[in-house]
């Protein structure tokens, strides 16, 4: 089944091109069902790039899925045209009325600033609660990982020495849970953070249980035991070329930028990449859709569950 996104949407003619079902306001318009609804708060600040990584994840479901673009009110983009954002994104006080059965929050290049320092941090802090009552489950991703176990359980990251980059080998610790069904034991993901919160810490938090972990990289996939929250540390979205334009961009700032780890081949960037988490990123997107999802949310959105986990 596809997914419904706005009419236009440059990433539309780029999954279509990989074959990939996307249909426009219309024609979904014409299914006699109801469609699962998908927000997207993007934060990353090349949007156009994120918008076809995750809805290229998302597509791989039988489920229509209707998706909105959400950002922030009056953040001004930097790195994406005024008018795409203009043309394709809600602002959260247009939509913060609806609710939606699931909601993906990206990470943002902020990985040493405080969190009451983030110019947008009260506006998060209201999303997130506000999730909480509208939104049968969030994916959490990278910087919004950390900041959403900052906001419900007081958390404070640490800061790594040197950022974690590159492809990371995770072990399955919950192979019974519903999000890692269909999981190989051991398997691979792209991480890119100076972030880091310890595997210890997540595990004692209560209600939250430690999923997929990595001796290198620690916690990759937590989430709550009533399926309202997901933690993904590391960035299952990232094309194959993402780590390679990230360590290009740094190593123009600083020459002692380290080559992402596991990425080329023989860790040597003249070198093919070694494209390994695809298969997986897809599997966790899918998982999520199905068994967080569409099997525990209800038909009538107005009745879903208001839980707060705010410290």
């Amino acid at each position: 089944m596809p997914i419904r996104i706005p009419e236009n949407l440059p990433a539309q003619n780029v999954l279509t091109q990989e074959n990939i079902f996307v249909m426009d306001l219309a024609r979904a318009g014409e299914q006699d069902i109801r469609p699962m609804e998908v927000g997207i708060l993007n934060l990353m600040p090349n949007k156009i790039e994120t918008e076809i990584q995750i809805l290229r994840l998302l597509s791989n479901t039988p489920l229509q899925i209707n998706i909105d673009l959400i950002r922030i009110d009056d953040q001004v983009p930097k790195n994406t045209p005024q008018s795409h954002m203009d043309d394709f994104y809600q602002p959260f006080s247009q939509i913060k009325a609806k609710q939606y059965d699931g909601l993906i929050i990206t990470g943002a290049p902020l990985g040493f600033k405080a969190y009451e320092d983030v110019t947008y941090w009260t506006q998060i802090q209201e999303i997130f609660d506000w999730a909480q009552i509208n939104v049968q489950s969030t994916l959490y991703l990278c910087w919004a990982a950390h900041a959403a176990m900052y906001h419900f359980h007081g958390v404070v990251r640490d800061i790594r020495p040197t950022k974690l980059s590159g492809i990371f080998e995770h072990a399955v610790l919950a192979p019974t849970n519903e999000l890692m069904r269909g999981f190989d034991p051991y398997f691979f993901a792209p991480h890119s953070r100076f972030g880091n919160i310890p595997e210890a810490v997540y595990a004692k938090t209560p209600g939250i249980e430690v999923l997929a972990a990595g001796s290198e990289c620690g916690a990759y996939i937590c989430a709550t035991t009533d399926k309202r929250q997901v933690f993904v540390t590391g960035h299952p979205e990232y094309d194959a070329d993402t780590l390679l334009q990230e360590y290009i961009r740094d190593s123009a700032q600083s020459s002692e930028t380290a080559i992402p780890v596991n990425y080329f081949k023989a860790d040597d960037p003249s070198q093919e990449i070694l494209v390994r988490w695809r298969s997986h990123g897809t599997l966790l997107y899918t998982n999520w859709l199905n068994y967080y999802v569409y099997q525990v949310t209800p038909y009538d959105l107005t009745t879903l569950p208001k839980h707060s986990y705010s410290i």
